[in-house]
């Protein structure tokens, strides 16, 4: 990533489709810095930078978390432990005073009449023994009934307790030494930069540096110390700037607004807490989740009806986090909404596209910036028809892949640029006029290539297997006067007021978000969200430099998930990207897609209210688990002694219930971690089963999290 100035002007001069540019990012409202726990309240930056953040397992939130001590099989539960304590000292108490008041005699004295002299007695030296072996048998019965009633336990327990309730008024802790302190900025010194890390220090103690602000100086540093002809430069910019230096080119330091908890420092956004639950682990109990970079580079499905809290309690924070993490210079988001939902503010981003919209500001590249026309041709065939690649010949879009690059190509060479949607529309139906103006163009020698591209295109039209016709109601979709305006492609000049968008500006930390009109175009809006799927998968694999994590955040991804989408998937985590989506129910999934949909994500969420048949789904993929189980048996006693008899009857009387003796079985057996009854019937709102993937491959099993806490 760029630093200093230069990195501001290249981000803000860049072009607009240009493969690799970013469009043009208008200076926004900045926010003042604040504590990174805003708006909930918290400590200072420097206090939030010396919390402690110790190695846990992955999606636990790990900013001030507390390990849970490894269960002790042997513990003795808390009223059982108090329980015996009392029992046993009163019995040692009653034994003492029986021995004390001579009702058990004289004999427990006869050791001290052996080790005494006959002289001794009715002398002090008689009392002083004798209180002496009272005191010896005092100390014999505690060693025993306490060794019974466990009390060395009860008071390791008490003083716990006590310890633990006397914490919260302790003093705070020093400060870590300055070469250990984040504060201080040690990794700065390290580069010799000595005044930078003091100024810098300053801005942190003084409260004019936020948690962003923090993240990206670092991040900045982490690039320069890779690269150090940049050091100086570096160094010129935070002794200029101090906190502000390598600002976002949007001129942005921090969102105007939080709807949740972030730690810059680790990348993670809590999105909610496990619950302290038997069927959780050991270690999530009671524990913050949150996500990362690390796991979102598995891809996510979070799955659950309408009002479960996909929306506010995931896709917000997430999408929050990633344009907090683009501030920072570490990330580019692509949020993809419908029209009205807004789960992050317009001035959370650089770029809001609406398709249909004449108030967007920003249009759409049809193409995804691409100058290949095999490529432009095999992302648009995805968006079209990638839907009913099922019932397509050879059962996947290549076909029709195939057909569309037999048009745009030679339209590119004739023309310098790709059709337009109603270009594109005329030419699919196979137009006389059309189809003559294009061969026209292609008059040249040199075309021939191109002339018999058309010729096989028109050799095809009418006969089984032609996907033209198919191909032209598609776009017929998208030929319509609400966006009349929109889908200019590269080179043939934007649209009306609106500026080109493509996804080849991945390679800058950008946030976008992209509003499609599902309510008056539904089938429209689910063309354009495998577009720009399709699109998102190519531009984060083209990337020259992938040192930014790229996700793409698809809220409501009904009929979006194809079989190429799915193999794009699988290859996001190598090219450090990943996507988020969610679905109302896997019924939006075609059926043979379900499973290998389950299988390419990492990370999944259930929320309550899911169907039995999508909760069986998430139980076979959780798979079993070894665990024991404990048969108990009651078999009825019967005596044939005329004293027991009696005593069973009197008992009989009493409880009610016939004498038994109980037998316990116990055997190990594999069970589903979480049975499809449980997840569609136990979870309560707000609710969710959650496992996560890191990508290194690292598995967690499923957790019962309350999201949002």
């Amino acid at each position: 990533m760029e630093t200093g100035p230069s990195a501001r002007k290249q981000g803000a001069d860049g072009a607009g489709a240009g493969a690799g540019h970013a469009p043009h990012v208008p200076p926004q409202p900045t926010a003042p810095p604040r504590p990174p726990s805003a708006p909930h309240g918290g400590p200072s930056l420097a206090d939030w930078l010396r919390a402690p953040r110790p190695e846990a397992e992955p999606g636990i939130w790990r900013c001030g978390h507390e390990p849970l001590p490894a269960p002790d099989p042997d513990r003795i539960p808390g009223r059982q432990l108090a329980s015996g304590a009392v029992l046993t000292f009163l019995i040692g108490w009653l034994l003492w005073s029986l021995l004390w008041n001579g009702y058990l005699g004289d004999y427990w004295l006869w050791p001290l009449y052996v080790l005494t002299p006959d002289t001794w007695r009715a002398t002090f030296p008689l009392v002083v023994a004798t209180y002496l072996y009272y005191g010896l048998v005092i100390a014999g019965l505690t060693a025993v009934f306490g060794r019974l009633g466990h009390w060395d336990e009860v008071w390791r327990r008490a003083t716990a307790h006590l310890r633990g309730n006397a914490r919260p008024g302790t003093s705070p802790a020093l400060p870590p030494p300055p070469g250990e302190d984040p504060v201080t900025w040690p990794q700065v010194r390290e580069a010799g930069a000595e005044q930078a890390a003091e100024r810098l220090s300053a801005e942190a103690l003084a409260g004019r540096m936020s948690d962003v602000d923090h993240a990206r100086i670092d991040r900045a540093w982490q690039d320069a110390r890779s690269r150090p002809v940049r050091i100086p430069e570096l160094t010129e910019a935070v002794l200029r700037d101090g906190a502000a230096a390598c600002t976002h080119p949007s001129g942005a330091r921090d969102l105007l607004s939080r709807a949740a908890r972030h730690d810059l420092s680790l990348r993670q956004v809590r999105i909610g807490t496990a619950a302290a639950d038997d069927r959780n682990p050991q270690d999530y109990r009671g524990a913050g989740l949150a996500l990362d970079p690390g796991l979102l580079g598995t891809s996510a499905l979070a799955v659950g009806p309408s009002g479960s809290g996909k929306t506010t309690r995931l896709v917000r924070p997430v999408v929050e986090s990633l344009c907090l993490q683009a501030l920072a210079g570490q990330a580019a988001v692509v949020a993809v909404t419908a029209a009205g939902a807004k789960p992050v503010p317009d001035d959370a981003f650089d770029v809001v596209v609406r398709p249909g919209s004449p108030e967007s500001a920003y249009d759409l590249d049809l193409y995804g910036g691409t100058d290949d026309p095999d490529v432009a041709a095999a992302i648009l065939a995805e968006a079209l028809v990638g839907d009913l690649a099922a019932g397509l010949p050879g059962g996947d879009s290549r076909r029709a892949a195939t057909t569309l690059a037999q048009l745009i190509g030679p339209f590119r060479t004739a023309h310098g640029r790709f059709p337009g949607v109603p270009e594109l529309r005329e030419v699919l139906d196979g137009s006389p006029a059309a189809l003559g103006r294009l061969r026209e163009a292609l008059a040249d020698p040199g075309h021939r290539a191109h002339l018999r591209e058309l010729d096989a295109f028109e050799r095809q039209l009418g006969r089984p297997g032609d996907t033209g016709a198919l191909l032209a109601d598609r776009v017929a979709l998208l030929d319509r006067p609400a966006f009349a305006s929109f889908f200019a492609p590269s080179g043939g000049g934007a649209g009306a007021g609106h500026r080109p968008f493509s996804l080849r500006a991945l390679e800058h930390p950008l946030r976008v978000r992209i509003d499609l009109p599902e309510r008056g175009h539904a089938e429209a809006s689910r063309i354009l969200a495998r577009l720009v799927l399709a699109q998102f998968t190519d531009a984060a694999l083209a990337r020259e430099d992938q040192t930014l994590f790229a996700c793409l955040v698809l809220d409501d991804a009904d009929r979006t998930v194809t079989p190429e989408a799915l193999r794009g998937l699988q290859r996001l985590r190598s090219g450090h990207a990943g996507v988020l989506l969610t679905l109302r129910a896997l019924d939006d999934v075609p059926e043979p897609l379900r499973g290998p949909l389950l299988g390419a994500v990492g990370c999944r969420v259930v929320c309550a209210g899911v169907t039995p048949w999508d909760a069986e789904r998430f139980a076979e993929v959780w798979g079993t688990e070894w665990v024991q189980t404990r048969d108990v048996t009651n078999r009825q006693l019967v005596s044939d002694e005329p004293l027991t008899k009696m005593m069973h009857g009197i008992r009989r009387m009493i409880t009610g219930r016939h004498v038994t003796a109980e037998s316990v079985t116990v055997r190990t057996v594999q069970r589903q971690r979480w049975s499809a009854s449980d997840l569609a019937n136990e979870l309560e709102p707000g609710q969710a089963v959650v496992s996560f993937t890191t990508v290194r491959g690292r598995r967690t099993p499923p957790v019962l999290a309350s999201l949002g806490e």
